[in-house]
């Protein structure tokens, strides 16, 4: 199909330095965003759900889905079975999740005044991990998250970046977790108030009231109960209440299961509230000693959620990736937001898709299906992957993801989580920041001022 800007803005991009082949240059229209290629009909999904191949096909059922989630956590190193946790930990296990993890850093870093942090502080960071206090055995301990809570890679909240004044990547900062998520409680930082815990995910430290302690049935039970919600917005909110604060406005992202509160009379108020407009979900929270109970929450029942993870079909990988279009970047899930790992394993939750959190470990999962390019792969090899691509595959590249949208005149498109992009224009290179979920075409997207993205591609996984 024509290009809808084509008429309005057309602009023929032009290659620098050595001749490329035509492919790499198309002519796309720039409109006054500089956002290449991308017009109001780009950003609306039902644009893409038109020209998706069969879009409301299931193309992984749940069974088959099952199946792979449970390989996932068996083949990749990266996650974590919980169920498959010994009753006993030994110091050696517990320190090395820590000292994968919490290693001093070795390049220079900048606080938030663009100030270099002094080697004192960072010196600092290595008692505070109390790794001497680590025992030679100890009692697998549970606990669920209660609110959504960032894991750090050490016991703190300072903030430190990689570049004086750029203050949007903390380098301390490694993802979050959301309500109900279970995790192992492994070990206490020096100063007691934060944990060092190993979630399906990832292991790191979590503030210590994010962290509710229960037994090990009443943990890992808590995802099996039924019936339950699935959040299918972007991000959802419990109704306030000031009868129970911890609860009041709890932020649920996409793909977080909750279980439905039983045994409530229909007409028995929640939390000063009636409940028939709103969902009645079962909650964790945290009790003044650190236990874990439980609690009821109202959803109200014209928010984004489902009974069910929503089936896997192009429709529903497009319109779950939309709802987070113009989502602030934010890495590690920074911001109350996530960043582009975590935007498409957030997409793919939804529909119950497990994935590994960070790029490095989806893009060669071997619990994923995966298309690997190396150097020695020319640029025959990368034109064919392209060619190849289907709706909600995802792209890697070092550092980046990408999720396929589909195509117009034969170039492909994609969603991502990014902070900017970069293309060759006849004034040169141009570099657009973005910092949020945008649409964009993928072939003009530079790495650097010689290399393409589809140079730079180094894997292209397949969720089917």
């Amino acid at each position: 199909m024509r290009h809808p800007l084509a008429a309005a803005c057309l602009v023929l991009l032009l290659p620098m330095g050595a001749a490329l082949h035509a492919r790499d240059v198309p002519t796309l229209p720039v409109p006054p965003s500089g956002v290449i290629g991308v017009g109001p009909e780009q950003l609306d999904p039902a644009f893409w759900v038109r020209q998706a191949p069969s879009p409301d096909t299931v193309v992984l059922d749940a069974a088959t889905m099952a199946e792979r989630n449970a390989k996932l956590l068996q083949v990749d190193p990266t996650m974590h079975d919980l169920h498959a946790l010994p009753a006993t930990l030994d110091r050696a296990q517990v320190l090395k999740w820590i000292q994968d993890l919490s290693r001093r850093p070795s390049r220079e870093l900048y606080d938030e005044a663009g100030q270099p942090v002094p080697a004192a502080t960072l010196d600092a960071l290595l008692p505070a991990l109390a790794l001497d206090q680590v025992p030679a055995t100890q009692k697998t301990r549970y606990g669920l998250i209660v609110h959504r809570a960032a894991l750090r890679t050490f016991p703190t909240a300072l903030r430190v970046f990689s570049h004086k004044g750029d203050i949007d990547i903390d380098r301390f900062q490694e993802t979050a977790e959301f309500p109900g998520t279970p995790v192992a409680i492994v070990h206490v930082s020096q100063d007691g108030h934060w944990l060092f815990v190993v979630s399906p995910r990832y292991a790191a430290w979590v503030e210590r009231d994010a962290v509710a302690e229960g037994s090990r049935e009443q943990v890992l039970g808590y995802a099996d109960k039924t019936p339950y919600r699935v959040i299918t917005g972007g991000t959802e909110h419990t109704v306030y209440t000031r009868e129970q604060p911890a609860l009041a406005q709890l932020q649920l992202d996409m793909g977080t299961r909750v279980p439905l509160a039983q045994g409530l009379a229909p007409d028995q108020p929640v939390n000063g509230q009636h409940a028939y407009s709103a969902w009645t979900l079962e909650l964790p929270v945290r009790q003044p000693d650190g236990s874990l109970a439980f609690s009821p929450a109202l959803l109200q029942k014209n928010t984004d959620s489902a009974a069910d993870y929503l089936p896997l079909t192009r429709a529903n990988l497009i319109r779950q990736a939309f709802k987070f279009l113009g989502e602030r970047y934010g890495w590690g899930h920074a911001y109350d937001a996530r960043d582009c790992s975590g935007f498409v394993s957030d997409v793919y939750r939804s529909m119950g898709v497990q994935m590994p959190r960070n790029t490095r470990a989806q893009a060669v999962s071997p619990g994923l299906e995966h298309t690997l390019l190396t150097d020695k792969d020319g640029r025959a090899a990368r034109e064919k992957a392209i060619d190849a691509l289907q709706v909600g595959d995802l792209i890697y590249i070092p550092g980046h993801v990408m999720m396929m949208l589909g195509r117009i005149d034969g170039e492909p498109y994609v969603i991502h989580d990014t902070g900017g992009l970069s293309y060759r224009s006849e004034g040169g290179m141009r570099r657009v920041k973005l910092n949020e979920v945008s649409v964009t075409p993928l072939r003009p997207l530079m790495f650097n001022d010689k290399q393409s993205y589809i140079d730079r591609m180094t894997s292209i996984v397949r969720i089917r």
